[in-house]
């Protein structure tokens, strides 16, 4: 008979719980690390209870989450979850094999950009100075970054037409043309109409750059070099020293996320990607429910 996720799911807690004594914060990781699995196999309709998750199956989930931003320490952790849930499995006669046995952890040498701890996006964005027009625009650029998950381009392409603070979304024109609606938090939405209240309309803007919402000083749009400079300049003024891009907002964004316990499927979406462990085009989530992925467990929602 095939086992049922959440019922062995629930089975193992008790097991940490009763035998392993860990504490309820524990519990939970351990339980999420086992969770993000099962909503990977269902997101791909990989029909494969608990104990018949293959080796080839934890290395292809294992890079997708490495595709969704999570650091190769994140990615370790979760393995090593994923062992202990399997460790259970084999004692309590529930399968026969353990999946993990010769899935090597994530090599911690070749990992992703550093990703920033909430406290260092906060370190980063309280030392822009909003009392200048640049830092005005600059905070508002950044909030967007962390807030939204935006790739640079993204970021520097984004139009006035395709704000809709009201709903608390922006349309967004990703990776060939694919168009998409993000969620965005209340503080970039705040200063986002402070920057366009108070500095974009006193610009005077250049020609082709009308619906464009960040622009330089001569009213044109920004490169990605100068946003690419603009986080450089803030992260030595704040004193966080780590090599960051606005690459790193994205994999923050993507991280703090998914470590808070956010849908997986959700995170995907938001950030625009297809995976590269398939080329399915996934059912598309309701927006509401995108909204409220963000709400519970975005730190600046």
């Amino acid at each position: 008979m095939a086992l049922h996720w959440h019922a062995v799911i629930k089975q193992f807690e008790g097991y940490l719980r009763l035998e392993k004594s860990l504490s309820g914060h524990s519990i939970e990781a351990y339980s999420r690390d086992v969770d993000k699995l099962r909503q990977f196999l269902e997101l791909y309709k990989l029909p494969a209870g608990p104990e018949k998750v293959t080796t080839r199956l934890i290395r292809d989930f294992l890079a997708w989450l490495g595709e969704l931003g999570l650091s190769a320490v994140s990615q370790a952790r979760t393995l090593s979850g994923l062992r202990a849930f399997y460790k259970f499995m084999l004692m309590e006669d529930l399968t026969s094999q353990d999946p993990t046995d010769t899935v090597e952890s994530p090599k911690l040498g070749r990992k992703l950009p550093d990703t920033l701890s909430y406290e260092e996006i906060e370190q980063l964005l309280n030392a822009i100075d909003v009392s200048t027009n640049e830092g005005t625009r600059n905070r508002a650029m950044l909030e967007v970054l962390y807030s939204s998950g935006l790739r640079v381009s993204e970021l520097t392409g984004l139009k006035l037409s395709n704000l809709y603070p009201d709903e608390g979304f922006v349309r967004v024109l990703g990776k060939g043309s694919k168009e998409r609606l993000v969620p965005i938090g209340r503080d970039a939405l705040k200063h986002i109409s402070i920057y366009l209240s108070g500095v974009r309309c006193h610009l005077d803007v250049q020609k082709g750059s009308e619906d464009i919402v960040f622009l330089n000083r001569r009213g044109g749009a920004l490169s990605r070099v100068m946003v690419f400079n603009i986080i450089k300049d803030t992260a030595d003024k704040a004193g966080v020293r780590k090599t960051i891009s606005p690459h790193t907002f994205r994999h923050s964004f993507a991280t703090h996320l998914i470590e808070g316990g956010a849908d997986l499927r959700a995170v995907q979406e938001m950030l625009g990607h297809e995976s590269i462990t398939t080329t399915e085009i996934y059912t598309h989530l309701d927006r509401d429910y995108l909204r409220q992925v963000i709400t519970a467990f975005h730190p600046r929602s």
